[in-house]
């Protein structure tokens, strides 16, 4: 079967021009999945002049292979948000997140992308302590939430949180309506940047100010994101003739399974584990679909690929201290469609000096002592002291080889290669010799 998403194969992809020659523009944005489009959607609408450079095909990443649920419910975080950052700054989040709903609702009134509400739910298969603080603290900073016990899904729960008029839609079809007419560059790659000069590998582009939207920030001398964030694998089957949910559901376990549904196919997704690592992937999703959809057929299969950092919380604004007019949005923890639409109102904001009120939420130069910054840096340090090949060029981290999809991937910061080293993802830049 060919490992292909549902959004990919029921679209029909845009093109568009490689550069040609040195370029100048007010603002570059460098990376075409939706944090990028939506970002140059949001210049344009502005009047500011900006230019959006992709290395490959624009969506032809991360994008294409969401599974698209515009929700504000992340996973069970806003009871931790509260005991961690406090009540001002967990409702900040969640009101930045519900205003990323309702500008998606306005944008798909005009873009035929099978936008549906839905309600979204976060289960628990043994916790219901845990659901009902998140109800709790959902309430407590101006959300609605409801704790359910009677779930649609094939495995016993102790119940779930349920949050309402949630969404989901096709992704391809939404940004390739949206793309249509912003200036975009593909096959244009961006190897370096010095300054405010972005160095391609078909010229040079001169920017007053630069956004870095390529998923996993590639410019290491800058923000440290080697080292406060990491990136996860997991995986998604799409079945037809199994059951409709009616809704959303995603497990609490980050080892846990996803449900949605699409034109008549259940998109069913778990098997996870950091990159670079192993993990249940497609074959733990096939061996629950046959014990508990026996009467389905699988008709796609596909992988994603999520940057995770240290509390939840994406990194939008400013690369570094240092770095005035370089700006970055990454991090999304999985939950990509809302936080690239927060990342697009936040960054047109600075890149044009506006104040923002969500910018100190998700300042990427925040406090980041967490206690998974050790057990981040023990992994990348592990992989770095590895005395094995083949070694990936970004920093230097032993690969692993992940079976199921037949690539070389990284263990310390996600970068992924097919085995003659053609570069995948990000963060590395090209492909290069890697023994």
């Amino acid at each position: 079967m060919e490992i292909n998403s549902v959004w990919s194969d029921t679209v029909d992809r845009p093109h568009f021009a490689v550069q040609e020659g040195d370029l100048k523009t007010d603002v570059l944005v460098i990376g075409g999945g939706m944090t990028g489009i939506l970002c140059a959607h949001r210049l344009r609408r502005a009047g500011v002049s900006c230019l959006l450079v992709e290395a490959d095909r624009i969506c032809g990443g991360i994008t294409k292979n969401t599974t698209a649920k515009i929700t504000v419910q992340h996973g069970l975080i806003y009871d931790r948000m509260l005991r961690r950052f406090g009540e001002e700054r967990a409702r900040m989040y969640l009101t930045s997140q519900m205003s990323a709903l309702d500008e998606y609702r306005t944008l798909c009134r005009e873009v035929d992308c099978n936008f549906e509400e839905r309600d979204s739910y976060v289960y628990s298969t043994g916790d219901r302590p845990k659901l009902e603080r998140e109800v709790t603290a959902i309430r407590r900073i101006g959300g609605e939430a409801t704790y359910e016990q009677d779930l649609p899904l094939p495995l016993r729960t102790a119940g779930a949180v349920c949050i309402p008029r949630q969404a989901q839609f096709h992704p391809l079809k939404f940004a390739y309506a949206i793309a249509a007419d912003l200036p975009i560059l593909e096959n244009t790659r961006v190897v370096e940047v010095r300054g405010n000069v972005a160095i391609t590998n078909r010229g040079r582009i001169r920017a007053e100010r630069i956004i870095v939207a390529t998923h996993f920030p590639f410019i290491n001398k800058h923000g440290g994101y080697f080292f406060k964030m990491y990136q996860h694998r997991s995986y998604v089957l799409g079945l037809e003739g199994a059951p409709d949910v009616d809704g959303m559901y995603v497990d609490e376990a980050s080892t846990g399974l996803s449900f949605r549904s699409y034109g008549g196919l259940l998109l069913f997704g778990g098997g996870g584990h950091r990159t670079g690592k192993q993990g249940g992937g497609w074959q733990e999703l096939s061996d629950f679909a046959v014990r508990h959809y026996p009467e389905a057929r699988e008709v796609y299969r596909w992988a994603t690929q999520d940057c995770v950092t240290l509390d939840d919380v994406p990194y939008i604004g400013r690369y570094a201290k240092g770095t005035p007019n370089l700006y970055v949005a990454t991090g999304y923890n999985k939950w990509g469609m809302t936080s690239s639409m927060v990342a697009a109102s936040l960054l047109a904001d600075l890149v044009q000096d506006r104040e923002n009120p969500y910018a100190e939420v998700y300042d990427p130069s925040r406090r980041m002592l967490r206690p998974r910054l050790a057990s981040h840096a023990l992994e990348t340090t592990v992989s770095l002291l590895m005395p094995t090949a083949p070694r990936c060029p970004h920093m230097g981290c032993a690969l692993k080889y992940n079976r199921q999809e037949h690539t070389w991937d990284c263990p310390c910061h996600g970068s992924r290669f097919e085995r003659d080293g053609t570069l995948i993802d990000n963060p590395a830049t090209g492909d290069k010799p890697f023994q």
